[in-house]
């Protein structure tokens, strides 16, 4: 199911470019909205240790997800 993250720290292309080009060999086809504020990254989530796996991979990055 395609899940929409907001995410802290995201400012630019530079950063969505960062994402995509280090998470979607594991998490497939990734968006990221910079018109949003907080900025937004969508892509498919399979199930929860999927969707904790890219959290994780995301803080690894500098980009908090936040949670609801």
């Amino acid at each position: 199911m395609q899940k929409t993250f907001k995410a802290n720290n995201i400012s630019c292309i530079n950063c969505a470019n960062l994402i995509k080009g280090s998470l979607e060999d594991d998490f497939g086809e990734i968006k990221v909205n910079l018109d949003a504020n907080p900025k937004e990254v969508t892509l498919e989530i399979v199930d929860e240790s999927v969707e904790s796996k890219f959290k994780e991979e995301m803080k690894d990055l500098g980009y908090s997800v936040i949670e609801d």
